[in-house]
């Protein structure tokens, strides 16, 4: 009996995992979204490292490459006053379909003068590569990255001479 319990549980397993991987085939769209913060160093550690605050208006973007490495996608958007983004991709691009997989999301820019120091954390400034989808609900892929942020200037590290 335990056998069997086991076999339906496996085989339940694997169509929901089939049943992904044709949502995400059968889909024509995709949503990449997340949050982008100003990171204060002035201000105390526990500040500096839980008090992130939203930007409106910066921009960010994803790129998404074909096969040979070109690319193929390209598309931005701005952030709300929440400091929420949400890229929608077309996943046919004349013809050919993109891979996720192949596409970064990046910082580009912040109108805050304040504020407006890319930084690497989470991999805003050199980007991240989409791997797995955090929703996949009936006809919405999503992949939900972040949160991005940018620094004020006094907090800028200068660039190493021995990069």
């Amino acid at each position: 009996m335990r056998g069997v319990v086991l076999v339906i549980i496996a085989a339940s397993l694997l169509m929901g995992c089939t049943n992904l991987a044709l949502a995400e085939k059968d889909l024509g769209v995709m949503h990449v979204g997340g949050k982008v913060l100003c990171q204060d160093c002035t201000q105390g550690w526990h500040e500096w490292a839980h008090g992130g605050k939203p930007i409106k208006g910066c921009k960010v973007s994803v790129t998404c490459m074909d096969d040979r490495s070109r690319v193929m996608y390209y598309a931005s958007d701005i952030t709300d006053e929440l400091g929420q983004f949400d890229i929608i991709v077309n996943k046919h691009i004349h013809g050919k379909e993109l891979n996720p997989k192949l596409c970064s999301v990046r910082l580009v820019s912040s109108p805050e003068p304040t504020c407006n120091i890319l930084t690497d954390f989470a991999g805003g400034r050199r980007g991240v590569k989409l791997s797995l989808p955090t929703l996949v609900y009936r006809d919405v892929i999503k992949y939900t990255l972040g949160p991005f942020y940018f620094t004020n200037p006094l907090c800028d590290e200068p660039n190493s001479t021995n990069e």
